[in-house]
């Protein structure tokens, strides 16, 4: 069976047609190579909007049972800027190591990597992680924390996802 991913794209612009979406596409691509199991994206583009996000958020975890959902943009300190109000505000769980290993490994990269303040969380079945909105830091991020996501997938009783060895190593303690 072929997994559900949920990719949301948060952006006013790329919401109204005003700029290509980069970030969904770099999550798809990440994924590509990330995954050895059967998946397939669900991607949404909603605008910078609270409500919207959330509703987003809700219908991918609740309605379209996406065990992993990874959101694109919104996650600066510009005033527009709330994916990880709207991932806290319907998530029974947080999850602050993604964010905290993320900022880490961006960190090695670009000194504004502080700024970012991507988090992630479980609703249900579903583990949700905010990510940057630009392709090379999406994969910087993805490739930091990955190899944890499919055994936290397993433990909130999600799609069993396979990760391809040439690019990561899923974690999984011996039974």
């Amino acid at each position: 069976m072929s997994a559900p991913i949920g990719i949301l794209t948060v952006s006013d612009r790329a919401s109204r047609g005003e700029y290509e979406d980069k970030g969904g596409p770099g999550i798809i691509a990440a994924l590509t190579d990330l995954l050895s199991s059967p998946w397939h994206p669900l991607a949404v583009i909603v605008p910078d909007e609270q409500t919207q996000i959330e509703a987003a958020l809700i219908d991918l975890a609740d309605q379209k049972g996406c065990s992993l959902i990874l959101t694109t943009g919104g996650t600066g300190p510009a005033l527009r800027d709330v994916t990880p109000e709207a991932t806290e505000a319907v998530c029974q769980k947080m999850m602050p190591g993604f964010g905290e290993l993320m900022r880490i490994a961006s960190l090695k990269e670009v000194p504004t990597a502080i700024l970012s303040r991507q988090t992630a969380g479980i609703r249900g079945q579903s583990l949700i992680i905010n990510l940057p909105g630009k392709p090379s830091a999406i994969r910087t991020c993805l490739d930091a924390v990955f190899a944890a996501v499919p055994y936290g997938i397993d433990l909130i009783g999600g799609y069993r996802l396979e990760t391809n060895p040439a690019f990561c190593l899923a974690f999984r303690p011996k039974s």
